[in-house]
């Protein structure tokens, strides 16, 4: 993930929860990631093939601890 600017300057990500904590796990099939402000946002999920977004964990068919949220 790359940081990203507005042509003025402003921070294009606007919020970042995290999801998993050490006392309490959560982890998520690719069938059923939580959609992240009507789509417009992405969990960052680790998995076997590595630490991957929601998209990337659908496409690969693999699910996994679900680490942040990002929008």
């Amino acid at each position: 993930m790359t940081l990203k600017y507005t042509p003025a300057k402003e921070a294009v990500l606007k919020g970042l929860k995290r999801i998993s904590k050490p006392g309490l796990r959560v982890y998520s099939s690719y069938e059923s990631f939580p959609k992240i402000r009507g789509g417009f946002g992405m969990n960052i999920v680790s998995t076997p093939k590595g630490v991957v977004t929601d998209r990337q964990a659908k496409q690969l068919k693999v699910g996994g601890e679900v680490l942040c949220q990002v929008w």
